[in-house]
């Protein structure tokens, strides 16, 4: 039996996707739960809780996006045409948020709201765009001769806005449980309270996105409620519930870290779901990952270098968030 080489780089993106998501996800959570904090000190302390790591969970986005131009160049070919104005906005939300943060410690006492305002409108922007072009994904692309066949604004519907502004309440559920776990005094208080109905409205639109996607994608809606497959992904949605109700819990009690964690484990249970509906599609609708792979020598020779590059980056980032772990003050100072 051969290696299945498309099957690899299926994992590898997915992984480096995912990791992206976390780490990012609760960079960008901060910058928009910034207009519900007016201390300047306060938000000092917001942002020197990810001043040593941010740069360096982007990695992941590039890895992703190294890995799908190299080992699928046709769904790289299509995504991007089909999403060209979605990702360059997202591209200079990011840039802004970056500029944002480092100008932000520098600029003069009267000048720092402007920066403040960047990065809030950088991480609005970024999250919102990647909300809708996750939406986009799910509802395909036209495809024709193995090139995008649709419009320029295909992926402007209602379903794709609704997407993306899901997208901002989950990182802003991610930033703000991060913020519990790396703070202290009135800012994790504030944070807790923040929580309950961040939490309540993460429920709500993951409720509707699992309601609307089956609705609008038959092949979707027979993925998961014809037997057995019903049986077998049923866990998906009732592990959610678990996960939600635990989290109202921690925050209730005032906990440090389970909040976090707990959602954490609501975002993979997400991508998990995702997974589950597209699977092993990676153009949407008909399109698999066989389909649209590289030749197999192609793959292997960025195979070896990637499992080689991959040990090193997850070693990076795991001593980075060790060496910077504990709780931040408004004495600390990572600028």
């Amino acid at each position: 039996m051969g290696i299945d080489l498309p099957l690899i780089w299926a994992v590898v993106i997915i992984f480096g996707i995912m990791m992206y998501v976390i780490m990012d996800g609760f960079d960008l959570g901060i910058g928009i739960l910034f207009p519900f904090v007016k201390g300047e000190r306060d938000r000092d302390v917001m942002m020197n809780t990810v001043a040593p790591v941010w740069d360096g969970n982007e990695t992941w986005l590039v890895l992703g996006g190294a890995g799908l131009f190299g080992a699928f160049p046709l769904a790289y070919s299509v995504v991007l045409s089909a999403l060209y104005l979605p990702l360059i906005l997202m591209l200079i939300g990011l840039i802004f948020r970056g500029v944002a943060f480092e100008f932000r410690f520098k600029a003069k006492a009267e000048k720092r709201h402007l920066w403040d305002k960047a990065f809030i409108g950088g991480s609005l922007t970024a999250t919102f765009f990647q909300g809708v072009a996750l939406g986009a994904f799910i509802d395909g692309f036209e495809v024709v001769n193995r090139q995008f066949a649709g419009g320029s604004l295909d992926w402007f519907t209602p379903f794709t806005m609704f997407c993306g502004l899901a997208l901002i309440a989950a990182y802003a559920l991610l930033g703000c449980t991060w913020l519990i776990m790396k703070t202290e005094g009135k800012l994790q208080e504030q944070m807790h309270d923040l929580a309950r109905p961040l939490a309540f409205v993460v429920l709500a639109v993951i409720g509707v996105v699992s309601i609307w996607t089956p609705l609008a994608h038959a092949d979707i809606a027979a993925r998961w409620f014809t037997l057995p497959n019903l049986f077998w992904f049923l866990p998906v949605p009732i592990l959610v519930l678990v996960t939600m109700y635990g989290l109202f819990r921690a925050v209730a009690r005032n906990a440090n870290y389970t909040p976090f964690i707990l959602t954490l484990v609501l975002i993979f249970l997400g991508y998990s779901g995702l997974g589950i509906s597209l699977w092993p599609n990676i153009v949407p609708p008909s399109i698999s990952i066989w389909d649209a792979a590289s030749p197999p020598q192609s793959q292997g020779f960025m195979l070896v270098g990637t499992l080689f590059i991959i040990p090193l980056i997850l070693v990076y980032t795991f001593w980075s968030y060790y060496v910077f772990r504990g709780k931040v003050t408004h004495d600390d100072g990572y600028h």
